[in-house]
């Protein structure tokens, strides 16, 4: 596991967070394994699998790598880990049907597993994997994401104002 340092702290604890892919569940721990926050997730239609273009959610332990988004409104869309200056609604998702919505905010993940989650052919950076918001009326608590971890858009920004950059973050099938 990563060396935690006072830059994941919550009040003077230090956190991780944890996905538990089998129950489609978000944790927020702190050091005493004390639950902080806990909150549903989407994991990827495809299952598990750390190799790049797979669309599956990478196991092992990962930390934020970036956190994207801070300041903006409930809703904003991101592409390329960018606001395109959007706000989601209906009219929106009708204009744009197929387009995979990353909204609210971003944690972008990278691996501390090398071979496993980390280089080579199963970057977990590389591959652009995030915690992130998604419509609301997408599916959540069953796997139906390319590969990133979904929550619902008030849950994100409530994890996202709790974590910092660096935090651990294990992913784990059960």
């Amino acid at each position: 596991m990563a060396e935690i340092t006072d830059q994941q702290m919550i009040d003077g604890q230090p956190c991780w967070i944890e996905v538990n892919i089998a129950q489609q569940r978000l944790t927020l721990f702190s050091a005493n394994q004390q639950r902080l926050f806990e909150a549903p997730v989407s994991t990827a239609a495809r299952g598990v699998g750390e190799q790049v273009d797979s669309l599956q959610t990478p196991r092992g332990w990962h930390q934020v790598r970036a956190r994207i988004g801070n300041g903006l409104a409930l809703n904003s869309v991101f592409s390329g880990r960018r606001f395109t200056g959007e706000i989601y609604n209906p009219q929106l998702r009708q204009q744009h049907p197929q387009r995979d919505w990353v909204l609210t905010r971003i944690l972008w993940l990278s691996g501390l597993e090398p071979g496993h989650n980390r280089l080579g052919n199963c970057d977990t950076m590389r591959r652009y994997i995030y915690i992130h918001g998604t419509p609301d009326d997408y599916s959540i608590e069953q796997p139906s994401s390319h590969g990133c971890v979904r929550m619902r858009n008030h849950d994100v920004l409530s994890l996202f104002d709790r974590v910092s950059f660096a935090t651990p973050v294990l992913i784990r099938e059960c």
